[in-house]
């Protein structure tokens, strides 16, 4: 890792974001809502075994699981709320199969470094970072 606190893969789509205009965020975002994974079948036929996270303004459930010292994160969340689906894709895609630490030491609030708050409502933001801090909740209980 380049940045002590910061995940390579996470850092580079920071970096990535940073370096966008404004309206190119926006779009780079509803790609990454497009990337998001279908759920594993133990969670889509067993939707109990997710967490909600009520802080969020559309429906949005998560799940953590630590397997031979790898994070992985599942996350249900509609089409409907593409930012926040977008969200959920870049953590996917910046934290999958992290250790739990490095999950951990990601600042609380990186996506300001993204420029996202240019983007997003305020409700918004502060359901990101219930996201986070509830997956980083997850990933402490497994550890």
């Amino acid at each position: 890792m380049t940045d002590a606190a910061m995940p390579e893969k996470l850092e580079g789509i920071v970096k990535m974001f940073k370096s966008l205009p404004r309206n190119m965020r926006l779009q780079a975002l509803l790609e990454y809502s497009r990337k998001l994974p279908e759920l594993p079948a133990e969670y889509r036929d067993h939707p109990e075994r997710m967490e909600q996270v009520p802080e969020c303004v559309s429906p949005f459930f998560l799940a953590t699981e630590v397997e031979d010292g790898h994070v992985r994160m599942y996350f249900d969340v509609p089409a409907e709320a593409p930012t926040v689906r977008g969200f959920a894709g870049i953590l996917t895609e910046g934290l999958r199969g992290e250790s739990p630490q490095h999950v951990l030491n990601v600042p609380d609030t990186f996506y300001f470094d993204m420029g996202l708050q240019e983007l997003i409502t305020p409700n918004r933001l502060n359901g990101m970072h219930a996201i986070l801090r509830r997956l980083k909740n997850q990933v402490q209980a497994h550890a």
